[in-house]
């Protein structure tokens, strides 16, 4: 087994891991690989609304800071 392949290997049951997915990172990736084309549309569904969201937040930021703020008050004279 080469280096290259050690560090690809999934960890061990009960074996500490360090990575940030915990050692889901394997696991994931095959489900997400999945043969059903019913799943892969919703997958990529799934994908197109995230974007949508991001793109939601990005525009409600952008109106907040172009918004011009008022400036002094208003005073009604008699």
């Amino acid at each position: 087994m080469s280096e290259n392949d050690a560090k690809a290997a999934p960890a061990p049951e009960g074996a500490e891991v360090n990575c940030l997915c915990m050692g889901m990172g394997p696991k994931v990736t095959a489900m997400l690989q999945c043969k059903s084309e019913s799943a892969r549309q919703h997958f990529r569904n799934s994908r197109v609304e995230f974007l949508k969201a991001i793109r939601t937040l990005i525009d409600e930021r952008i109106e907040y800071l172009s918004r011009t703020q008022k400036r002094g008050t208003t005073v009604t004279v008699e």
